[in-house]
């Protein structure tokens, strides 16, 4: 397949499937980091403003401050493993939306 032209790039960013396809990634991706982003700065906030809760402990000396911070850890795996999955559909989508446009670009010479 070869590279759109510029023209071709102007079809296929005014089709209804690139919008969605963008709609697609935007519903996640702000969410998403909106989401990490509280997630993170919840322990400073956590652990400035409630300390005597997050000074508790949990399991023998482990606190809930130590806890939390090890979360975060796992909680950025865990995004980052959603994100793949995620960023796969949308490779196929684009992949769909640019043979779109091959094809219809050898049926219009």
């Amino acid at each position: 397949m070869s590279n759109p032209s510029k023209d071709s790039w102007s079809r296929i960013s005014n089709s209804p499937g690139y919008k969605a396809l963008l709609r697609s990634k935007n519903a996640f991706i702000l969410p998403a980091s909106i989401f990490f982003i509280v997630y993170y700065f919840s322990l400073l906030v956590l652990v400035g403003w409630f300390p005597e809760i997050m000074k508790k402990p949990v399991i023998g000396p482990i606190n809930s401050a130590y806890l939390f911070a090890l979360s975060q850890f796992f909680m950025a795996w865990i995004m980052a493993f959603v994100y793949v999955r995620k960023a796969s559909e949308w490779d196929r989508q684009a992949k769909a939306l640019l043979e779109e446009q091959a094809s219809f670009e050898k049926s219009s010479h």
